[in-house]
C-alpha cells in the first residue's frame, strides 16, 4: 500500500474530540520518572510481528537489547533505528539526563505500538489498550512519558 493510496483514504479523516481534555500537571522534572511511549512498532527478539491494523501494545523491559523493529507498514522508514535505537527509544538519552539530574529516573518499563493505523476510529486503544498501557506505566511509578511518534 503506498504513501499515495494512506493519503487518499485518510484525506477527510476527522481526529476524535473529547468532551474534556485529560491533563495531568506533572511535578518538576528533576523529581520525575520517565518512560518512552513509541509508535515504531517494537518488539523483543522472537515475539510476533504485528498484524495490520494491531492496536495492542508491547511492554519493552528497560535492560533488553534484543529489540527488534517489527512495524507492519512497508512505508516505514528504519534508517534511524537502524543508524541509532535512539532515535526510536532514547534510553541512552535518558540515562545521561538522570546521571546529571535533569529528571529524576529513567522507568524500568517502556511501551511500543504500531503506527501507521488505519482504523478510523482507533477505539481499542482509546478505551482499552491505552489504559492498560497506562496502567503498566502508573504501576512503574511513571510521572512523565516521551512520545516518540515515528
Amino acid at each position: 500500500m503506498g504513501d499515495k493510496l494512506i493519503r487518499s483514504e485518510l484525506a477527510d479523516l476527522e481526529g476524535y474530540a473529547f468532551d474534556e481534555v485529560p491533563w495531568t500537571t506533572p511535578g518538576p522534572l528533576t523529581e520525575s520518572r520517565v518512560a518512552v511511549v513509541t509508535t515504531a512498532g517494537l518488539r523483543a527478539e522472537g515475539q510476533p510481528d504485528w498484524n495490520p491494523g494491531d492496536q495492542s501494545f508491547t511492554v519493552l523491559p528497560r535492560d533488553r537489547n534484543d529489540l527488534v523493529l517489527s512495524h507492519y507498514s512497508p512505508n516505514f522508514d528504519r534508517t534511524g533505528w537502524i543508524v541509532d535505537p535512539n532515535v526510536v527509544l532514547p534510553i541512552d538519552r535518558l540515562d545521561e539526563m538522570a546521571a546529571e539530574g535533569v529528571i529524576g529516573s529513567v522507568a524500568d518499563t517502556h511501551i511500543s505500538f504500531m503506527g501507521a493505523q488505519i482504523d478510523y476510529t482507533l477505539e481499542t486503544i482509546r478505551l482499552d489498550t491505552g489504559p492498560a498501557a497506562a496502567r503498566v506505566l502508573l504501576d512503574d511509578g511513571v510521572d512523565v512519558v516521551l512520545l516518540t511518534p515515528v
